[in-house]
């Protein structure tokens, strides 16, 4: 159960995030790199990552015209990411462009070809936030549907979403698309911090999550290997990870 679990690295140094990818990657299928630690170190704490057998999941949620966010994404296959984020808001265009360019990239070097999820609306945002600051007056479940169902129809692998719209796209998209949810707090965790849209990762994983993102209840804790081992626990049905 441990290749469902995605660590998200906040912080700010290589040796940081070397030290915790070392001493956590026994629980831990994936770290994710955003764009704190990315813009702070660059590419070297993603090959220090991949020396521990581990996966990368490149967080940088590229938003910008087709040809620039193409470019990106070739980077990131080229540099053996297991799945890299583009906004959906990008459109339509943009996200076919992605998926064909990146398929043809990972063809012409005999890579393997990174998963490619899709920002839909960051779990930070409420639905009063989408009428009152992004102007839209659908539901947040059926916006978060829409975006989901385009991503697909472009080509993505899947998306990132909060675990509340799980059993929804799962509905529309079926069972081999992925979903990768943030959002998480294990049943220990007394913090919800700035995430609104959130649940537990047994939840999470029984609604359908193929990956499930946790942070601050592992790099803040006293203990992040107990911690990390109580999350497998907790999610894992016999104890084997």
């Amino acid at each position: 159960m441990k290749k469902k679990i995605c660590l998200a690295l906040d912080v700010d140094t290589f040796q940081e995030a070397e030290r915790l990818s070392k001493r956590l990657h026994k629980w831990i299928g994936t770290f994710k790199i955003g764009s704190q630690l990315f813009t702070s170190e660059g590419r070297k704490v993603v090959e220090a990552i991949q020396k521990t057998g581990a996966n990368v999941f490149l967080d940088l949620k590229y938003h910008d015209i087709p040809n620039t966010v193409v470019n990106s994404a070739k980077v990131a296959t080229k540099m053996g990411v297991y799945m890299f984020d583009v906004h959906s808001l990008g459109g339509f265009n943009m996200m076919e462009a992605v998926a064909e360019q990146v398929r043809e990239e990972a063809e012409k070097n005999n890579l393997r070809k990174p998963f490619i999820l899709a920002i839909t609306v960051l779990t930070s945002m409420s639905e009063e936030d989408l009428k009152s600051d992004l102007l839209v007056n659908v539901s947040l479940t059926d916006y978060i549907t829409h975006l989901a169902s385009r991503a697909q129809r472009a080509g993505l692998d899947g998306v990132v979403c909060s675990p509340k719209e799980i059993k929804l796209i799962r509905k529309a998209c079926g069972d081999d698309f992925i979903i990768v949810t943030p959002g998480i707090r294990p049943s220990w965790s007394v913090t919800k911090d700035d995430q609104k849209r959130i649940t537990t990762p047994k939840e999470a994983i029984k609604d359908g999550a193929n990956y499930i993102v946790v942070g601050r209840p592992i790099l803040k804790a006293e203990n992040p290997e107990k911690a990390a081992s109580m999350l497998l626990e907790e999610i894992s049905d016999d104890g084997n990870n």
